[in-house]
């Protein structure tokens, strides 16, 4: 690794980061989503140019999906899908929480019934997840 390199990887923006981790398939996506408010720090919104640190804790939403990770490692080059899963530590109470609630859209558990295409009042109910 060339001596630059290391010296970006010292200090990498956090949308950088989240593109590089696999999060976001583009860096813009990425800056969206923490400009709307999905990528929390400590319980606040973050913006794009915060720097994460080795140790930080963020919590991701996407989609359906809440994710709780650690940063593990910096990197501002996105790489292979079993490099970028080194960049984070996805915590054990929020792989529980997503398995739950993947497993609670596949068993219909919203109290939706639909036979066929559901109707747009049907559709409103399937996207508005129960809190938990």
């Amino acid at each position: 690794m060339r001596e630059k390199d290391r010296k970006d990887d010292d200090k990498v923006r956090l949308d950088k980061w989240l593109w590089a981790a696999r999060f976001y398939k583009t860096r813009a996506l990425a800056k969206e989503a923490i400009e709307g408010g999905k990528v929390h720090h400590h319980g606040e919104r973050c913006k794009p140019s915060k720097e994460p640190r080795v140790g930080d804790e963020y919590v991701i939403r996407a989609g359906f999906d809440e994710r709780t990770v650690i940063v593990r490692a910096l990197s501002a080059v996105r790489r292979g899908a079993p490099e970028a899963q080194a960049l984070y530590e996805e915590t054990a109470e929020s792989v529980a929480r997503r398995e739950e609630a993947a497993a609670m859209r596949k068993a219909g558990a919203l109290g939706v019934q639909t036979e066929g295409r559901p109707t747009k009042k049907q559709r409103r109910q399937i996207f508005r997840l129960p809190d938990q």
